[in-house]
């Protein structure tokens, strides 16, 4: 009669479980630790000598806030973009680009909001990585104060609650940053920012960004809008005209003063009572400030880039100069490449890319 084996005695079982747990526990290290190294550290940039050289300047810990003004203009260049793990690659490569083309990069402080406390941390310690001299805060943004007003839009990408940290901005930021740039995380810069942020803001106006008065403006609103006058007369008296919420100079100081905060969210309140949008977050914006905004030059923003919002098709630039290239719209450029299916501009887009797995083109 042929011997069975003997099962395997408690004290077997158990190492094999303890030598199981412990190589799982140092995989799943070694994958953190992957994750957070598996961006490129970023050349630093420096000042060039015609800069205006800080003074008063106080720890970054501390409101990320110094004598901004110096008279003639801003010293300092505010720039705010939101920050999570889905866009970290658009992030990164945005601020590379920010750094790169900027006359005064070591005046520029930026400023990111953030959502989950884990995010936050790992997040800082990345951003640490590709650029331990980076000027930056980030700030949290609670998920739940803004959930309940959000309307499902055409792309699921556009109901995340992050998109609607830039309403919250002048709350969010400290009360010392008085005018902010506002970028999306899937563009990059050609041009130096601080031309941008230098915008012109006559008589109390609050926003600038670039207008697109050929744009089918009342596309953006349900014909339940439209038909009614208490609504759609909101626009009467104004040429209201289309406008990217991807690229912006605020005025916070002006914002706070006008309470605008409150007046987008007395339209996405009122969203949910009677559907009269269907796109995300711009159409709140446009009925608070289209047609009263500050115009600036399309080079700002070439957007449309990542194509429309439901196959993502490719397209070209538009005519004229570039300062910004916007890859607004479903089809994102890293995604493209590492797909191995670019489109024609996705290559403009690649040199900015601090992956180190691939599509980084080393100096």
């Amino acid at each position: 009669m042929p011997h069975k084996p003997s099962p395997p005695s408690n004290h077997r079982t158990f190492s094999l479980l303890l030598l199981f747990f412990l190589f799982s526990a140092a995989n799943a290290a070694t994958v953190a630790a992957e994750r957070q190294q598996r961006f490129k550290e970023a050349p630093k940039f420096y000042n060039s000598p015609n800069c205006p050289v800080l003074s008063n300047e106080i720890d970054l810990s501390n409101s990320t806030c110094s004598n901004d003004n110096d008279g003639d203009g801003f010293s300092v260049v505010h720039v705010a973009m939101t920050l999570d793990t889905a866009y970290l690659r658009g992030s990164m490569a945005a601020i590379l680009s920010v750094l790169q083309h900027s006359s005064c990069p070591e005046n520029i402080r930026f400023h990111f909001v953030a959502s989950s406390v884990a995010d936050r941390e790992s997040l800082r310690s990345t951003l640490f990585g590709s650029f331990p001299y980076l000027k930056f805060q980030i700030y949290p943004f609670n998920d739940a104060a803004v959930a309940g007003l959000i309307s499902t839009s055409i792309r699921a990408a556009l109901d995340c609650p992050l998109n609607y940290a830039r309403n919250y901005l002048a709350d969010t930021l400290p009360a010392c940053v008085r005018r902010v740039v506002y970028l999306d995380s899937d563009l990059v810069l050609v041009d130096d920012i601080a031309k941008l942020a230098s915008t012109t803001l006559h008589d109390g106006v609050v926003l600038a960004a670039p207008e697109y008065c050929n744009a089918n403006f009342k596309s953006y609103f349900t014909p339940t809008f439209w038909a009614n006058p208490s609504l759609s007369l909101t626009f009467a008296g104004r040429r209201a005209c289309y406008f990217n919420t991807g690229v912006m100079v605020m005025d916070l100081e002006r914002w706070r003063v006008g309470a605008y905060t409150e007046k987008i969210v007395d339209w996405m309140e009122l969203q949910k009572r009677i559907r009269i949008y269907e796109l995300g977050s711009l159409p709140p914006f446009l009925l608070v400030f289209a047609g009263k905004i500050a115009p600036v030059d399309h080079r700002w923003n070439q957007h449309g880039l990542g194509g429309d919002n439901f196959r993502g098709r490719c397209r070209d630039l538009h005519p004229g100069p570039v300062s910004l290239l916007h890859w607004s719209g479903k089809g994102k450029p890293w995604a493209r490449l590492d797909a191995n299916r670019p489109c024609p501009l996705d290559a403009l887009w690649a040199p900015y890319d601090l992956l180190r797995t691939s599509f980084v083109l080393e100096s």
